[in-house]
C-alpha cells in the first residue's frame, strides 16, 4: 500500500520478518496530523494481521522522530469541534491495540504527541540526539495523549511533574537513567540496534511473544496479584503449543530449536 506520509519496509528472511514504519513528512519535523495518524493506524494494522511479521519498529528522521502534534490544525479547533471529532480519541491508540511488539527508534526530537507516540510503544530504542519532552504548557494546553498519565509510570512522578511543569526536555543519557528508554545508541547505529532487537524477536516463538507483551502491558493495569494470576495461566496455555515442544527438546538435545509459530 503507497502512503502519502509514511514510508514502510520489511526487514529479514526468516519465518518473521521486522516490518519498519518510517514517519515521513520531513519538512514538518514529523509533526502528527490527522492524515499521518490515519496511515500510521493502517500501517500497523497491516502487520500486526501479516502472519510473516513478528515485529514492528516506528522510527523518524535523524533530527526529528516527531516534534508534536500538528499545531496549525490545532489552532483553529474550538472545544465543540474538539469533542465531537474525538481529537487524539479516534485516530492516536491504534498502536495500544497491537499485539505484536512495537519498537520506536528515536533520533532527534520526541516532543509533545512524539514522546507520547514513541510512550505508546513497548519499548524505546534511542540514539544519543534524542531529546525528549511535553511542551504543551507553552501553549496554555495539557499533554493530551497520554503525557500526564505514560510518562509518570515510566520515570516516576517527581520527574514527570518537573518534565511537564516546567515544559524542560530531557537529552537521551537523561532518559535511559530514568528509564524511559530502554537503551541509547550513537545516532548512526540506531536502525542497526533496532532492526538486531526486532530480529532477536522474529526468531522466537510468535505466540510466546504475544503472551509475553501481553503479560508486561497487564502490569501496568491490575494489581499484583491479578498480574500474576493472569501471567500463570498464560504460562499454561504455552504447554499446549508445538513450539513449546519444541523449544524444550531442543534445549535437552542441545540444539537449536526450530520454531513454526504453533
Amino acid at each position: 500500500m503507497a502512503y502519502e506520509h509514511l514510508l514502510t519496509a520489511e526487514h529479514g528472511s526468516g519465518t518473521l520478518r521486522a516490518g519498519v514504519i518510517t514517519l515521513n513528512r520531513a519538512r514538518q519535523l514529523n509533526a502528527l496530523n490527522d492524515g499521518l495518524m490515519d496511515e500510521l493506524g493502517a500501517a500497523l494494522r497491516s502487520y500486526d494481521a501479516d502472519d510473516g511479521i513478528g515485529c514492528i519498529v516506528i522510527t523518524g528522521s535523524e533530527r526529528a522522530f516527531a516534534a508534536g502534534a500538528d499545531i496549525p490544525t490545532l489552532a483553529r479547533m474550538d472545544f465543540m469541534q474538539a469533542y465531537r471529532t474525538e481529537l487524539i480519541s479516534r485516530n492516536w491508540e491504534t498502536v495500544r491495540s497491537i499485539r505484536k511488539p512495537v519498537i520506536a527508534a528515536v533520533a532527534g526530537l520526541a516532543l509533545g504527541g512524539g514522546c507520547e507516540l514513541a510512550m505508546m510503544c513497548d519499548f524505546i530504542i534511542a540514539a544519543d540526539n534524542a531529546k525528549f519532552g511535553q511542551p504543551e504548557l507553552k501553549l496554555a494546553v495539557i499533554p493530551g495523549a497520554g503525557g500526564t498519565q505514560r510518562l509518570p509510570r515510566a520515570v516516576g512522578k517527581s520527574k514527570a511533574m518537573d518534565m511537564v511543569l516546567t515544559a524542560r526536555p530531557m537529552d537521551a543519557a537523561e532518559a535511559e537513567r530514568a528509564g524511559l528508554v530502554s537503551r541509547v545508541v550513537a545516532l548512526d547505529k540506531l536502525m542497526d540496534e533496532a532492526l538486531g532487537a526486532a530480529s532477536a524477536i522474529c526468531a522466537l516463538s510468535l505466540p510466546s511473544i504475544l503472551m509475553a507483551k501481553e503479560c508486561v502491558s497487564c502490569a501496568y493495569e491490575t494489581p499484583l496479584a491479578e498480574g500474576i494470576r493472569h501471567e500463570r495461566r498464560m504460562f499454561h496455555a504455552l504447554f499446549g503449543t508445538q513450539d513449546q515442544k519444541e523449544g524444550m527438546a531442543a534445549f535437552l538435545e542441545k540444539r537449536a530449536p526450530v520454531f513454526n509459530h504453533r
